[in-house]
């Protein structure tokens, strides 16, 4: 990946959360998830207080609250989520069939904003795989809705050191006509501007998984894209960012020019 010029920036720290949704009357061992991160993520977790209900850990020297709520989450949260969830086959009925949830929270640290989301999405993925009754994760901030299965599938991503895009920013896909339109949301969580691609003769699956390798670059590298710049995957390709009014988010995006 090319790009003229290169900015770094340092995340600001904040508070991270999700909520795991959980069927039936019973959700998660706190024991089976440490024991979880341990062997499957190989994590340093310690200093664990609490029980099922409410813990609070260390993992990787951050702290990360887990909370169980006996209530599901609100009907009118979700609802204005369903149609854009094309992730979750069947989203609209499984979630509202969940009769509880739990807060995952990491708080701020000294980790940058991609470790620590790293440590949450391990734990929501070793609550996932030790919870029979788990149905999905709901994270507000990006508005994704992710069921079991291809949750832990796609963390499973960071084991070959690879970001799970998927499970951190929603993007949006527009087919119209012979025409195709990506777009982002989540982006701003991590001090990125939310981008587009706008009107562009390709599939809209091909165009999702392009503007999904910007995203893993611009994440993993923490790059800063300006207004003017170009970027590219080989020296010879320039693909203009230009800064505008956002057609399908609030506020300005950068829009990549194909």
């Amino acid at each position: 990946m090319f790009k003229n010029q290169t900015e770094k920036v340092k995340s600001k720290e904040k508070v991270i959360l999700s909520m795991p949704m959980f069927q039936g009357d019973k959700a998660y061992s706190l024991d089976a998830v440490v024991e979880d991160l341990k062997q499957h993520w190989k994590l340093n977790v310690k200093d664990i207080e609490g029980d099922d209900t409410v813990a609070i850990l260390t993992i990787e020297d951050e702290t990360v609250a887990i909370a169980l709520m006996p209530i599901p989450i609100p009907t009118q949260e979700l609802e204005p989520l369903y149609e854009y969830s094309y992730l979750w086959d069947g989203v609209e009925e499984e979630t509202k069939a969940h009769t509880r949830h739990a807060i995952v929270s990491v708080m701020s640290g000294s980790k940058d904003i991609i470790k620590r989301y790293s440590i949450l999405s391990k734990v929501n993925a070793s609550i996932l795989r030790t919870c029979e009754n788990a149905i999905g994760v709901y994270h507000g901030t990006s508005t994704l809705l992710v069921p079991n299965e291809l949750y832990i599938n796609l963390a499973e991503l960071m084991k070959e050191n690879t970001l799970p895009i998927q499970l951190w920013v929603y993007v949006g896909i527009i087919n119209n006509g012979n025409k195709s339109s990506v777009y982002t949301y989540g982006m701003k969580e991590f001090d990125k501007s939310e981008m587009e691609i706008i009107d562009v003769d390709m599939e809209g699956s091909e165009l999702y998984y392009f503007l999904l390798s910007i995203l893993e670059y611009v994440l993993a590298e923490d790059i800063i894209l300006n207004d003017g710049e170009t970027i590219g995957f080989t020296e010879d390709e320039k693909i203009k960012i230009i800064e505008s009014k956002a057609v399908y988010v609030d506020g300005n995006s950068l829009k990549l020019d194909l």
